[in-house]
């Protein structure tokens, strides 16, 4: 790498960090460097690597330096609470409303899958909307979540929406990714509200097909065996 495409690439990491709190490693960017023209300006090669970022596994892409990262400790019930000061950046493996029965969930995929969400009771073919920038068009309606988290070393958590966060619904897409910052962890969990956690975005493609044809086919498993229970035990 010159000494030219070097600065480069370290005003782009500088930009990610202070815009959207990612760090990638150094293997990454200069992987990432090595695809693009050096004449690009800085804001627009910035944007590209953002893009790129949110696409991407974070155990693969993001720095799993510590200050980054969840503490070692994190699954420990016997810390009753803890503030996790951040920020850092996770990634969704899965979520669910929990307010909804496994039937309404499945309904919402499906719905989801043929492109439709809902506007109160109305049912409405889903356009562009300012939701769109999560990577999915996300259509609030009962809540709150729970969330599968992971962060770029690969340990996972889940979350709770404590209160609304905007981006946060069954349209959100597998891999995107999200930012927690003076986040209060309870015997391991997450408490999210809009004070401290950001969406950022981002699709991880072959994540989110095998997440919704598994969902379902778990919601249906679990819906069956309950009849099955209910028709047996009347």
């Amino acid at each position: 790498m010159t000494s030219h495409t070097a600065q480069l690439a370290a005003d782009v990491a500088g930009q990610l960090v202070s815009t959207k709190s990612l760090h990638p490693t150094q293997q990454w960017l200069t992987a990432f460097m090595n695809t693009q023209k050096t004449t690009t300006p800085v804001p627009a090669l910035t944007q590209t690597a953002s893009f790129r970022l949110l696409s991407s596994d974070i155990t693969t892409s993001l720095s799993t330096d510590t200050s980054h990262c969840l503490p070692p400790d994190i699954h420990n019930v016997e810390i009753k609470e803890r503030r996790l000061q951040g920020p850092i950046v996770l990634q969704l493996l899965g979520i669910e409303d929990m307010s909804k029965s496994r039937w309404e969930q499945v309904e919402a995929i499906e719905a989801l899958e043929r492109g439709e969400g809902t506007k109160g009771r109305e049912i409405i073919r889903v356009t562009g909307t300012e939701d769109d920038e999560f990577g999915a068009n996300v259509r609030r309606g009962g809540g709150p979540h729970k969330l599968s988290l992971q962060d770029a070393r690969g340990t996972r958590l889940f979350g709770i929406e404590l209160k609304e966060v905007r981006g946060v619904g069954l349209g959100m897409s597998i891999g995107c990714k999200m930012v927690l910052k003076n986040a209060i962890i309870a015997r391991g969990v997450v408490l999210m509200e809009p004070g401290n956690t950001t969406i950022l975005g981002g699709k991880i493609e072959a994540w989110h097909k095998a997440w919704k044809e598994n969902r379902k086919t778990e919601l249906k498993a679990a819906i069956e065996a309950n009849e099955r229970n209910t028709r047996s035990n009347p």
